[in-house]
């Protein structure tokens, strides 16, 4: 099939796949995800993955970055930083320890079990905003501190994953030969984070700010798509994920007056096009042939995906003064994982850091767990009204 029939499936039955999961109350990720599955080899063998759907799946990974980086609210984690910084690191910390510990226990090497863990400190909140927007509780003192700690969360997994990145090259680099490469390749990604601190400060605001002076309707959209990509390629070139520098990006332009113009122009393009591909792509790598093998871990994996994020967003909540109920509502607030764990698994796939077994495995366990995340915190939110 061509790549543009291919692409009318893929857009077609992500479309009837959100209207059905939101129907439903599911995150539209999940259908998305559960669509690639059932076109592709793992089920109905309808269509395979080609080099133009991964290089828009590549460009969907790099925009839904762009706008996560876009939507980080630093003024809400100003105001709620200590809290949200509590809640963030305990969440943070517990399953790369718990979930890396019990990966080498499962008989998995050091640098896989390390990246297990990573992938499962990520959290997402849109699913968790939509529950406490039902409940009224999105402006409280929970809704608020779980919203504040998604953004120190991101940041967290972001440096995490900017680390685990890092490493690989350079060992892949030093099985090449030389520690001089090894050196240069840190200095670099030095000057690469020295420029973020740039951008961030400096250089973004003039670009937009100039970009607005241009006689062209669309001047502003295309200039934070050229400091996106750009910066994407500087990630790439210094031996980091495209997917970091646009993430950065996103948290320089969102801090320009320009953020809600370009968030409004991109938004539409992404999820209409790259962002389902993205996701399909994802789905039509997944066999189920080890599944009954890999079960066990799975499970596993599964409960400590839960526990970990709960009980470490709970504990972090308590030492920052909340009462039992309120960090219960904010731990499964925590347990969501959704994009960000899927992109991060995408990532470490990409650089090798997964064999394609345990990649598969990780996947079942992200939607699995994002599944259980709305209905452990409708029980928390309910106990929490009961007693309010």
């Amino acid at each position: 099939m061509s790549f543009i029939g291919s692409l009318v499936i893929i857009l077609l039955s992500t479309t009837l796949a959100g209207h059905v999961t939101a129907r439903v109350g599911v995150p539209a990720v999940l259908g998305q995800l559960l669509i690639g599955i059932i076109i592709g080899p793992g089920v109905l063998n309808f269509i395979h993955s080609t080099e133009l759907i991964e290089q828009f799946a590549e460009i969907g990974v790099i925009l839904l970055m762009f706008m996560a980086g876009i939507e980080s609210d630093m003024k809400q984690l100003r105001k709620y930083f200590r809290p949200a910084l509590l809640v963030a690191l305990s969440g943070v910390l517990l399953p790369v320890i718990l979930m890396g510990t019990v990966s080498l226990l499962f008989g998995y090497h050091l640098q896989e079990s390390l990246f297990i863990g990573v992938v499962f400190s990520a959290t997402s909140v849109s699913i968790s905003v939509a529950v406490m927007r039902e409940f009224k509780a999105l402006n409280g003192k929970e809704g608020t501190t779980v919203l504040g700690a998604a953004v120190a969360d991101d940041i967290l997994g972001v440096l995490l994953l900017s680390l685990m990145i890092a490493l690989v090259g350079n060992s892949g680099t030093a099985n090449h030969g030389s520690s001089n490469n090894i050196l240069v390749q840190l200095v670099f990604q030095g000057i690469f984070f020295a420029g973020v601190f740039l951008l961030v400060r400096w250089i973004a605001p003039s670009i937009m700010n100039l970009s607005s002076k241009l006689l062209i309707p669309t001047s502003r959209t295309i200039s934070a798509v050229i400091i996106c990509l750009s910066m994407a390629y500087l990630a790439e070139f210094v031996g980091l994920s495209g997917a970091i520098g646009a993430f950065f990006a996103g948290i320089a332009v969102g801090q320009t007056p320009t953020k809600e113009i370009v968030s409004t122009n991109i938004e539409p393009i992404s999820n209409a096009i790259f962002v389902p591909v993205f996701f399909v792509s994802i789905g039509l790598s997944v066999s189920f042939n080890n599944f009954l093998t890999s079960l066990p871990f799975i499970v596993t994996m599964t409960i400590l995906a839960v526990i970990t994020k709960w009980f470490g967003g709970e504990l972090g909540a308590l030492l920052a003064g909340f009462d039992r109920n309120s960090g219960r509502v904010i731990g499964t607030g925590m347990i969501a994982r959704g994009e960000m764990a899927l992109i991060t698994a995408q990532i470490g796939f990409n650089a090798h850091l997964l064999d394609k077994a345990l990649y598969m495995d990780i996947i079942f366990v992200i939607v699995i767990a994002t599944l259980l995340a709305p209905l452990l915190l409708r029980w928390s939110l309910k106990k929490l009204n009961q007693i309010n």
